[in-house]
This record gives structure tokens, C-alpha cells and sequence, in this order.
């Protein structure tokens, strides 16, 4: 097996301090400390019926009671090749993910249930999992680069985020059920461990140019996304004596891939793709980690020795506004609905000694049940934590500052929603799932997003293209940003905040850089939160360098609004989503302003936001500053 980077960081420098080691003698330390496959991974085994008996899921096993006798989903050949031809990744993707969700839904009900009526389904969805042509998604797999096909290779499997969510399901799969299914139909654990074999664990030891490794680019989710997965099928399914070198080495080889992944975090923990793919990138660092801690007996445990990893259990509740809405960057969507992993972040919690971290997962928990659209093996521990219960409280931070995004989130009142949270960011336009947003603002009214960001699109294969900017939603012209001239912000790193500064409750920045037009106009802004007042305010001011720049087009400020908007003379009034405090938007000196309505269409918005979103357009063409004013509006009725 070849390893191109083994040098020791953070992680490697933990990990082979507390085994005794060096970074090249870790496979076989590894090999003398890791548990039995069999006794290596945390769920119980469905045969331990007391170890199941307080877990409960009626709704999984009402949904498993419905698939009977209905035909499974079916990702088409032809669905697959639409990546190619037209750009749709979504459909193939669904029967793909609904397959993988049915096979949780039986394993859940055979486990809870202990019925072995249960087993012939789950061995379809074994069957049909091992019988797919390829785990890799269309949008991910490299036969159209590689030979120009619009359908995989097979002789050359590839290692993506849903490959390795396969393969971890059906080590889950098989540490709960496998003795069972084994008993009534031979054979079949040997057919799980010679796909995740060839698909997985052959492609991962003799290629060296997987791109996620960290080897030769700054690491993002992918990187212990899909270690963790590969780390759990090894840890389980390379169970045959012959296989012990190997299972140490694949070990070992992932903790140099997250080793490259906790180098890359910043010092402060931040996620620049933000808040949900925290539990796409960093939450599966910590599962990872946590896995790892227990596959050992605990003789490895990096967690609460990591300040960066320290840094980002705290993340998710820097993140909440309040009730199910969150700070929304990048690709991420301001409202999380779906279910999450809550004990991965009160197990990381309890590990580093995050009280914060805890309560938030425990007044998370009750919120959204658990549920077949999270991976099995989610889905098991989150059935099975001994200390899931609703007993905590969201801590609403009053002011979290993270230099590494340069983002400012300030609200009126710690551990309360109610009132006015502001939200401001700097940053740079070559984000990992960038958004041109350099100097954009959200203001929340007792938690609900107001002034707002629109977040993600259903993905497509313009999504992640040279395209991807002709998107609507990725524009700094629907962002809360300025129009400078007519220009809107450029793409690249160079086009950034300058001259960040942060002085309490206010976050200042230089924005001409992210326009390209440093050497043309100096435009300034500060978002701030006045307690005293209980107001907002988004001020700009601007130096024309260049006269025929000033000259050249209309200049505005904007707001992206959520909500019902009315516009009166010099104002902008809006009742929020969610029965939120109206809140109304001022500004002077006065200037003339329209509404432009954005239609959504989109179900990712849609869920979200509603049918419109609706854009404040201040026209400052005949302004060297402006002063834009929010403040909750309490007298109950309109204009």
C-alpha cells in the first residue's frame, strides 16, 4: 500500500503518541490493539434482545410493514446517463437513496422486532445492493473523463461519497443481522465482503491518487465522510485472520487521511461550507474519532486532545438561531428539517467536556425523530443512545466571532431568541461551496431569518460546473450586498473582504476587493447590533477613485427579505415566517427603492422560504452613504 503523505499532524501526532509508536510502525500497532471485527463496532447485535429492548422506532417499522409485497426502487440505467445528457443527477439519485432507505427500514424492523419473518427482505435489499452495477454516483464517477462513457466502468470501480455509504451499510447490515441471515441463507456474508472488497477495499489500497485523501488539495467533507464509511466496513467485514494485516493497514491509511482534514480545519472550528455540512464533514470526523476510541478499547482517544476538533463540537450551536433555523452560508439551507445525528454531538460533547455542546444536542433531540434518511449506522446509534432525553437548553451564544469566515453573529439577549440576531460576513469568493457573498447580512426577528440568505439549489450537473454562477442564488445581486456601478462580485480568493474589523457587536470590512474594483472606489460597510436600541443597522459609505466608474450605472444596496414585504415611502415592512415580530427597514438619508419578487420553484427553497423571496432595491446612485435601520416592529397591524 502506498501512502504519499505520512508525516504527522495533529491527529497522527495524538494517535501515535497515545499508542506508543511511530507514524510508520501504526499499522501494526493498530493491528495489536483493534477488538475483534466482531466486537469492533458500538451498535448491539440484533440476538442481544436486551440490549434492544427500550429501543423503539413504530413509524420506521410502520413504513417496513408497507413496503411488503411492493416492488423495490429501481436506479435506471437511463437515469444514470441524464448526468451526462441533460443535467439531471436528482432522479437516479432518489431510487438510488430510496433503495439504500428501504434495506434500513427492514434491518430496523428485524432488529426491533426480532421476527425472523423480517430476514428474506432484508436479504433483497442485501442482494440488490451487491447486484448494482456501481455504489459511486453518476456525478461523481470518472468513466465520461476517463473513456467518454455515460455509464461506469465496472472493471474500475470508484470511491465516492455513496460508495462508501454502501459499504458502511452493509457492515452495519451485517454486524446486526449477518449471523441470522448467514443461518437461513448461506452464503450471503461472504457475497457482502467480496462487493465492499472490489468496489472499496481494493481501490483504496492500490490507488493512490484519490483526490480526497488531502494529498494534494485542501481537504472538504468528502474526506472523512467517506474514511469513516471505509473505516467502518474494515473494522467489520475484514474479519477473516488472513485479513488482519490488511484491516491495520486500511486503519491506518484512513488516519492519514483525516489527519490531512484536521490540519485543514481552522483554529476556530469554523465550517465554511456551513451549518449542514458540518454533519457531512466535521460530525463524521467525530464519528470517525469516536469509532476509532472504541475499536480500540479506548487506547487511542484524540478527541479532547485537538483544540481545532475542541473548537468545532461547538459550531452547531454557534450556528442556531433558534428553534429549527440556522445560520445559512454556502450551500447550506437556513431551515433544518431533517434528522440528525444528535448523539454524535453529545457523545463528542461528553468526550471534551463541551457542556454547551450537550445541552444543545439534548434540546435538539426530541425535535425531529430519527429515520431511515440517515445512514444505518446513524440511525442504529441514535436508537440505541442510553442518554438521549430533551432535558437540555439551546445555549444562543450572545456573540461568536470566526476569524477564519470573518463571521460576526450578535444577538440581543444570550440564551434567547427573542429580538433581533444580526449575522455578518467577510470571507473570500473561493469558499468551499462559495456563494458570492462578501459582505452580506442576515437579520433574524425572535429566530426567524428576515433579511436572509437563499442557500441551496436541488443539485444538478451545472451545480458543480463552469456554470455555476449563472445561478441566481449564487450571485452577490441576490445576496444582501451592494451593486457597485452595475458590478457584482467576481469569483476566485482575490475577491475578498479587506480591512476586517470587529469592535463588539459591529463587523466592519472594505468590499471594493470582491468586485474587482479596488483601484476604482472605496466602499465600506459595518453591520451592527445596538442594544440600547434594539435596532440593526447596515451602513455604507463609498469614495469614488473613479469618476467615470460613478457615472457609469445605478449603485444599490440590497436585501434579500423573507416574509410578507409592503413598501411605503422610506420604508420596507415584514412580517416574518413562523408568526414572527414584524420587523420594519429604514433608511437615510432617504432614497428612492422598489421590491423585485423572486418566484421559487425549487423544493429546497421552497421548504424553506415559501413561493417568493422578495429583494429591497435602494437605488444610493446620488448617496455617498447610507444608514439602513431594522427594528421589530410590536404594533401588531399594518400600514
Amino acid at each position: 500500500m502506498t501512502m504519499k503523505r505520512m508525516d504527522a499532524g495533529p491527529l497522527l501526532s495524538v494517535v501515535i503518541s497515545q499508542l506508543g509508536c511511530t507514524v510508520h510502525q501504526l499499522p501494526t500497532a493498530l493491528e495489536n490493539r483493534l477488538l475483534s471485527p466482531s466486537a469492533s463496532l458500538p451498535a448491539p447485535p440484533a440476538h442481544d434482545r436486551d440490549a434492544w429492548r427500550n429501543a423503539a422506532a413504530p413509524e420506521l417499522v410502520r413504513r417496513a410493514l408497507a413496503d411488503s409485497g411492493t416492488s423495490w426502487p429501481q436506479p435506471l440505467a437511463h437515469d444514470a446517463a441524464r448526468y451526462h445528457h441533460d443535467g439531471d443527477r436528482g432522479t437516479w439519485e432518489q431510487h438510488a437513496f430510496a433503495r439504500v432507505q428501504r434495506s434500513s427500514r427492514s434491518v430496523i424492523a428485524a432488529t426491533l422486532t426480532g421476527d425472523e419473518t423480517w430476514l428474506p427482505e432484508v436479504l433483497d435489499g442485501v442482494i440488490l445492493l451487491c447486484e448494482q452495477s456501481s455504489w459511486c454516483w453518476p456525478a461523481h464517477d470518472e468513466a465520461h473523463v476517463r473513456r467518454e462513457w455515460v455509464l461506469p466502468d465496472v472493471t474500475a470501480p470508484v470511491i465516492d461519497l455513496g460508495a462508501g455509504e454502501i459499504a458502511a451499510h452493509l457492515a452495519w447490515l451485517d454486524h446486526v443481522l449477518g449471523a441470522e441471515l448467514e443461518a437461513l441463507y448461506p452464503g450471503v456474508r461472504e457475497r457482502i465482503r467480496h462487493e465492499v472488497r472490489s468496489r472499496v477495499f481494493d481501490p483504496f489500497v492500490t490507488r493512490s491518487d484519490w483526490w480526497w485523501m488531502g494529498d494534494e488539495r485542501t481537504t472538504i467533507n468528502w474526506t472523512p465522510w467517506i474514511l469513516g464509511n471505509i473505516l467502518t466496513a474494515a473494522l467489520r467485514l475484514l474479519d477473516s485472520p488472513a485479513d488482519a494485516a490488511l484491516r491495520a493497514q486500511i486503519v491506518g491509511r484512513v488516519m492519514v487521511g483525516l489527519d490531512r482534514y484536521v490540519a485543514d480545519l481552522p483554529t476556530d472550528g469554523a465550517v465554511d461550507e456551513g451549518y449542514q455540512y458540518w454533519w457531512a464533514g466535521a460530525a463524521r470526523l467525530l464519528e470517525a474519532l469516536d469509532l476509532l476510541a472504541f475499536a480500540t478499547g479506548d487506547a487511542v482517544d484524540p478527541l479532547s486532545a485537538i483544540p481545532t476538533v475542541r473548537e468545532t463540537i461547538a459550531f452547531p450551536h454557534r450556528m442556531h438561531l433558534g428553534g429549527d433555523w440556522f445560520v445559512s452560508v454556502a450551500d447550506a439551507r437556513a431551515r433544518s428539517r431533517e434528522p440528525q445525528p444528535w448523539h454524535v454531538l453529545a457523545r463528542a460533547g461528553r468526550r471534551v467536556g463541551d457542556r454547551q455542546a450537550i445541552e444543545f444536542a439534548r434540546s435538539q433531540h426530541p425535535i425531529i425523530d430519527a429515520d431511515e434518511t440517515m445512514n444505518l449506522g446513524r440511525l442504529l446509534l441514535s436508537l440505541t443512545d442510553e442518554h438521549a432525553d430533551d432535558s437540555g437548553r439551546a445555549p444562543l451564544p450572545e456573540r461568536v466571532w470566526l476569524p477564519s469566515t470573518q463571521m460576526l453573529i450578535v444577538r440581543e439577549t444570550a440564551g434567547a431568541s427573542r429580538g433581533l440576531t444580526v449575522v455578518a460576513k467577510g470571507g473570500h469568493n473561493d469558499e468551499s461551496h462559495n456563494h458570492n457573498d462578501v459582505g452580506s447580512v442576515i437579520v433574524a426577528s425572535d429566530g426567524v431569518p428576515v433579511v436572509v440568505d437563499a442557500g441551496r439549489p436541488t443539485y444538478t450537473a451545472q451545480t458543480f460546473s463552469e456554470n455555476r454562477y449563472a445561478l441566481w442564488m449564487m450571485q452577490s445581486s441576490w445576496h444582501s450586498a451592494p451593486v457597485i456601478a452595475g458590478h457584482t462580485q467576481l469569483t476566485g480568493s482575490d475577491h475578498a473582504a479587506s480591512a476586517v474589523s470587529v469592535d463588539n457587536d459591529a463587523l466592519s470590512f472594505e468590499l471594493a476587493s470582491a468586485y474587482g474594483l479596488a483601484d476604482r472606489v472605496s466602499w465600506n460597510r459595518v453591520a451592527r447590533l445596538d442594544r440600547s436600541a434594539r435596532s440593526a443597522t447596515v451602513h455604507d459609505s463609498w469614495t469614488w477613485l473613479d469618476d467615470a466608474l460613478r457615472d457609469a450605472s445605478l449603485s444599490e444596496v440590497r436585501l434579500l427579505l423573507a416574509g410578507h414585504v409592503t413598501l411605503f415611502s422610506g420604508t420596507a415592512r415584514v412580517v416574518p415566517l413562523d408568526g414572527a415580530t414584524p420587523v420594519e427597514l429604514t433608511w437615510n438619508p432617504p432614497a428612492p427603492a422598489r421590491l423585485t419578487a423572486r418566484h421559487l420553484d425549487d423544493p429546497l427553497q421552497t421548504d424553506v422560504w415559501g413561493e417568493r423571496l422578495t429583494r429591497l432595491d435602494i437605488d444610493v446612485s446620488a448617496l455617498s452613504e447610507v444608514t439602513v435601520t431594522i427594528r421589530q416592529d410590536c404594533s401588531g397591524g399594518e400600514r
